[in-house]
């Protein structure tokens, strides 16, 4: 899951968490960041503190509680996918100008293949055909046994 929400920095990236954190796990990190931003024991300014530390007591009051954890992992997965769903749509929308994706011009990369293909196939041929006039023809002959020997079998009943 990314950092950053459709709605903003989600509750586990604030508190530097996996979504799957145990308990134990958001406990200690929220010990810790109030304890780096409390108001009265940071060295920040009070409303950049308050404002972050009432972000840390948000985010560790509903991560704590199931039942809000499992609402809010809904929520975040629903705006996420529907996030998601609108850059897709916006992408394929704006993508091409064309129909068919089969259906355009072709790149400059695409032409100079084109073209080294068709010079090699036009090379190709010419060895063939130049090595075909040079060579002598070749006469097939028929391969006949040497002399005129027979081969005789005998049948025994």
């Amino acid at each position: 899951m990314s950092k950053y929400t459709p709605f903003g920095v989600n509750y586990y990236s604030l508190l530097g968490l996996h979504p799957q954190a145990s308990n134990q796990e958001i406990r200690r990190a929220y010990r810790e960041l109030s304890k780096r931003y409390h108001p009265d024991t940071t060295d920040l300014p009070e409303a950049i503190a308050k404002a972050k530390f009432q972000q840390i007591n948000e985010a560790y009051a509903t991560l704590v509680n199931s039942e809000k954890r499992l609402e809010y992992d809904q929520k975040i997965r629903r705006l996420y996918i529907d996030d998601l769903s609108q850059r897709v749509s916006f992408y394929n929308r704006n993508s091409s100008s064309y129909l068919d994706s089969q259906d355009r011009p072709l790149s400059a990369g695409e032409l100079f293949a084109l073209l080294i293909i068709g010079i090699t196939l036009i090379c190709c041929l010419l060895i063939a055909i130049t090595i075909g006039l040079i060579r002598p023809e070749l006469t097939i002959q028929p391969i006949q046994p040497p002399g005129n020997q027979f081969i005789e079998i005998k049948h025994s009943l």
